[in-house]
């Protein structure tokens, strides 16, 4: 069994949950993003990102806006839709609910 993958799948099973909540506070440009994951030590890449962010603004969880950049191009920030914010509130609740059931059954 290969460890790396399964922590891997582990990672990817969480990300858009805490992509979502990451957004419900600010709203934020995907390599913003990034490195915010990155120092939570959540190991993400952009081939990773920018599916999941153009998924989740297909599905109408998010919307985005563009604005100039001092160091770069154009940036598109990205934030939560009125749904978006429903959608993560019942992943809160869900989130709760598996974390205490997997404290429960992993507790020595």
């Amino acid at each position: 069994m290969n460890l790396e993958n399964t922590k891997a799948q582990m990672r990817k099973g969480i990300l858009e949950y805490c992509v979502l909540s990451l957004l419900s506070k600010k709203e934020s440009y995907a390599s913003e993003l990034i490195h915010t994951l990155k120092d939570a030590s959540l190991l993400v890449v952009e081939g990773t990102i920018y599916p999941l962010l153009t998924r989740l603004k297909n599905d109408g969880l998010l919307n985005y806006r563009w604005e100039e950049s001092a160091s770069g191009p154009p940036r598109k920030y990205y934030l939560l839709t009125p749904l978006g914010k429903e959608f993560l509130s019942e992943l809160q609740k869900t989130w709760g609910q598996l974390t205490a059931s997997v404290n429960k059954l992993t507790k020595e």
